[in-house]
């Protein structure tokens, strides 16, 4: 099994591009569905970490899941534990793609951003 875990939703054009790029380098990865198994309390806290805290950045802001729960009223006020349970309990409001191995915490996807993060793995 590889160290470097990516989640992805089959009808993401951007998830898509993201795996496509990772084969194309010939980079080993985990992918799983988000939706079907989202990423662990432990992998979202690490993500936030190299996010600097910023939450906001691991929700999927432009999801109907995120829109329909009032998520972009409610977050300011939501305590990290809370917004992580509410992450790890629902993969849809999971940015995507979500990259995360040793030494590597990636939302969204840029290639340059996963160019430099991902250099000599």
């Amino acid at each position: 099994m590889s160290a470097l875990k990516i989640y992805t939703y089959a009808q993401c054009d951007t998830c898509r591009r993201a795996v496509k790029w990772l084969r194309a380098r010939g980079l080993e990865f985990d992918e799983r569905p988000i939706r079907e198994t989202p990423p662990s309390a432990a992998e979202l806290r690490t993500m936030l970490a190299a996010q600097g805290g910023n939450l906001r950045r691991l929700f999927n802001t432009s999801g109907r899941d995120y829109r329909e729960q009032k998520l972009g009223e409610k977050l300011p006020a939501l305590t990290e534990p809370a917004a992580l349970a509410l992450l790890a309990g629902n993969g849809n409001l999971v940015k995507r793609p979500f990259l995360i191995g040793p030494g590597v915490a990636l939302v969204g996807f840029s290639e340059e951003a996963w160019a430099t993060a991902l250099a000599g793995k």
